[in-house]
């Protein structure tokens, strides 16, 4: 949204600039300060949360902030707030609670602790963008209904590929076609990466070797385009998705026509997919259509080719770098980059990464035990499938070989968790 530069400037000048918090202080956060306090004018990055509160302080300094206050007290930070200083807090709550605060990033790709977050956010009518597609992935339609009942946004964010998929979904739209796949690609799937075989990468970039493991096996991408399914109203083809592969290089408009079964396309409101290997990688497409003659003559000319399927492709992702004009486009436009429309129209379910046995507790997302895969709703549900967002600590009570897809009632599930309550709602809900 190429307005919103001169709204954030009209904020500038008038010395009233988008106060936002930021929940998380991991490799993508450092990304996301960075970029706000020193290409963003218009907005203000005025607390971070963090467990650990000496990585908040870290993110700040990394950003150029020297003076940074710490405090437990919700009248303290609005004080902070209001005198124009940073403050760093191990205490999530005061952050959703303090008044003053306009938007709430959320950035730690937990579930439990996110949902908590969340909900306190929408509760004191603070907008949330998510950098968290595991918990948009899990209850995003559920928690998409609390945002609407309190008048607030819950958006996932622009520059991560889904949101530029939705982006680029918006703007075919506009122009006439018909959408009939949104595709992200990827330049690497093994289902079976851990985060041993990841560590050496991770180091590399200063990540979390579990986060690139969940990038590695498909899990991220499976919770990537499960919420743009969520936001569009379309499905997957087939469990997992087709994810063709192609030889690395090659380019994308030259191998589409044929990556995809037609009909399948055709049907209903369309599929999401992936490709591997293709380039523009790390970019994102989505295929059209269009049934006017006039228009298909037109197309060609504008050399996207004779149809029956238009490519329209955007060659990369910022991830972070436009994390802060999602928040202006929630707060000042009340418009979401990405968020669910209604009923979930894909889940991401857990499938064994490896031979699981009986009394196993299942460690976290991007680990050695499980991996995710897309299947569509209706399917999770009737066959009662586990979510691979719910699957961390669950004790087996049966053995599950690999590439098994596990149940609910394979696991016992930890108690008193809110993410289940919310899960069994938003069952309940859109039934």
């Amino acid at each position: 949204m190429v307005i919103i530069d001169n709204a954030l400037k009209k904020r500038h000048s008038e010395n009233n600039p988008i106060k936002v918090a930021m929940i998380g202080a991991g490799f993508m956060a450092r990304g996301i300060a960075n970029q706000m306090v020193n290409s963003v004018p218009g907005m203000r990055l005025v607390a971070i949360f963090n467990r650990n509160v000496e990585r908040a302080r870290e993110v700040y300094l990394e950003a150029g902030v020297q003076e940074v206050m710490y405090t437990a007290k919700k009248n303290e930070l609005e004080d902070n707030i209001r005198s124009g200083k940073f403050s760093i807090t191990d205490h999530a709550d005061i952050l959703c609670e303090a008044d003053g605060i306009d938007a709430i990033i959320e950035v730690t790709g937990a579930i439990e602790f996110s949902a908590h977050v969340i909900l306190k956010a929408f509760e004191h009518k603070k907008h949330v963008i998510l950098m968290n597609a595991e918990v948009d992935g899990t209850i995003g339609p559920i928690l998409k209904v609390y945002a609407d009942r309190a008048g607030v946004i819950l958006t996932n964010a622009d520059g991560d590929q889904p949101g530029v998929e939705m982006n680029l979904y918006r703007f075919v739209k506009s122009i006439g076609l018909k959408p009939v796949l949104c595709g992200n690609i990827k330049g690497l799937h093994d289902p079976y990466r851990n985060p041993t075989t990841q560590e050496g990468f991770a180091k590399q970039w200063g990540q979390n070797p579990r986060m690139v493991t969940s990038f590695a096996d498909g899990t991220k991408i499976s919770f990537e385009q499960a919420i743009v399914a969520n936001g569009t109203g379309m499905k997957v083809a087939k469990r997992g998705m087709f994810g063709p592969t192609v030889a690395s290089g090659t380019p994308l408009k030259d191998v589409f026509q044929d990556l995809y079964p037609l009909e399948t396309l055709l049907e209903g409101n369309g599929i999401v997919d992936y490709v591997v290997g293709a380039d523009p990688g790390p970019g994102v497409f989505v295929l059209g259509t269009h049934d006017d003659p006039k228009q298909q003559h037109y197309l060609n000319l504008y050399k996207l080719g004779k149809g029956p399927l238009y490519l329209f492709y955007t060659p990369y992702h910022l991830c972070h770098f436009e994390v802060p004009l999602t928040v202006a486009r929630a707060v000042l436009f009340h418009d979401a980059a990405l968020a669910p429309i209604g009923k979930p129209m894909v889940d991401v379910v857990a499938a064994a990464k490896v031979d699981l046995k009986k009394g196993e507790k299942i460690d976290d997302l991007g680990g050695y035990m499980t991996y995710g895969l897309c299947e569509n709703y209706e399917v999770s549900i009737k066959e009662n499938l586990l979510p691979i967002g719910l699957a961390e600590g669950c004790l087996l009570k049966n053995d599950i070989s690999k590439d098994q897809v596990l149940t609910y009632d394979d696991v016992i599930i930890p108690s008193n968790r809110l993410c289940d309550k919310l899960r069994a709602e938003q069952i309940l809900f859109f039934q």
